[in-house]
């Protein structure tokens, strides 16, 4: 009776997830339609989708002569599906960065911008911008050096945490040393530097899709396909590191190695992202506790549910910033916090009460 009791709650917890899952897919399928829409040129919701189709197979879709007098496929393919799927994959990439790095360290408030990594990627541009100093040139300096520093700030992590011995207590505390001493120095920088350069700077921490371009989403999308299907596949292992160092270990999983590789690919991950996109927060921090609300903590399933939410959140974000004040354009890492934010106090009161 118990066993099946319990396979039935399994059951009804299968459909709920993949019920979850699905609602997710449709749901940025139709934010994606209305996205496209926003711009100079005035395009409906089905003529998106009627463009978007006519780029993929030209030869099968019969458009109306007023979408090919407007130049509505080059308009949607040329200037505004790809800041669209930039969205869709930063938004996918941060979540699950934020999934794994609570995962590993067990701390609901690790995520990349917590740990330092977001703070080095600003110092590395503040360096590039203020003093013009970088591993690369041109067009590519800021984005180099962004890049390089988000990956040396998780090595230094990795290292410190390490020398005193492996442990979620000691990344988080090398993580918040680095943000700190990072923070510290985009200050000097910004004291230092001309009025026109800390500008820049402060724009570029704001966090921004408009820089988006096709070859910058390919980049995104190689890390992302290379990176998480490592981690589905070693969902298990994430879920007894969720569980203690102790209770991993008991079930054989190489719990250093294993911390190690988790922090690299969700370190990766967000670096190759921000490094674009600029310090655009709370989507690794809020998205992973949305889904775990809904779905549970299994992480075969929170991962790819986590990586969903944080779409539906950055994109609906870069809708409600290009909208929100007619004829500007808000920075969307503003409007992540703004919506970050009410989410902790709802989260806070809610423990209070319990």
């Amino acid at each position: 009776m118990m066993a099946e009791t319990g396979k039935q709650e399994y059951t009804r917890l299968t459909e709920k997830r993949v019920l979850f899952i699905v609602g997710l897919i449709l749901i940025l399928i139709a934010l994606a339609g209305v996205a496209v829409t926003l711009g100079s040129a005035n395009l409906s919701v089905a003529d998106s989708y009627l463009a978007i189709l006519a780029g993929l197979f030209p030869d099968a879709v019969d458009l109306p002569d007023r979408m090919i007098e407007s130049n509505a496929v080059g308009i949607v393919w040329g200037w505004r599906l790809h800041r669209v799927l930039f969205g869709i994959a930063a938004g996918f990439g941060l979540a699950i960065a934020g999934t794994v790095m609570q995962g590993v360290l067990r701390n609901p408030l690790a995520s990349p911008f917590t740990l330092g990594i977001a703070s080095a990627a600003s110092c590395g541009a503040s360096i590039a911008i203020v003093l013009g100093a970088g591993i690369l040139s041109g067009s590519l300096l800021v984005i180099g050096n962004a890049f390089l520093f988000a990956m040396l700030a998780a090595a230094a992590i990795y290292g410190m945490a390490r020398l005193r011995g492996m442990g979620s207590e000691a990344m988080i505390l090398a993580g918040i040393a680095l943000m700190y001493l990072f923070s510290a120095i985009t200050s000097l920088l910004q004291y230092l530097g001309t009025a026109a350069k800390v500008q820049e700077v402060v724009f570029w921490m704001f966090g921004s899709l408009d820089k988006s371009s096709w070859p910058k989403l390919g980049i995104v999308a190689i890390v992302i396909v290379a990176v998480i299907p490592p981690l589905l596949w070693r969902a298990w292992d994430l879920n007894a590191l969720a569980e203690g160092d102790e209770v991993a270990a008991s079930l054989g999983v190489p719990v250093e190695r294993s911390m190690a590789g988790f922090m690299l690919a969700a370190s990766l991950v967000t670096a190759v992202i921000i490094c674009f996109t600029g310090t655009i927060g709370f989507i690794g921090l809020v998205a992973p506790h949305i889904t775990r609300m809904a779905i549970g903590t299994d992480h075969r399933t929170l991962l790819p549910a986590s990586g969903l939410v944080g779409a539906v959140l950055l994109l609906g974000a870069d809708c409600l910033a290009r909208t929100l004040i007619p004829g500007a354009i808000i920075p969307v890492g503003i409007m992540t916090a703004f919506l970050g934010i009410p989410f902790f106090l709802y989260l806070f009161m809610r423990g209070r009460d319990a």
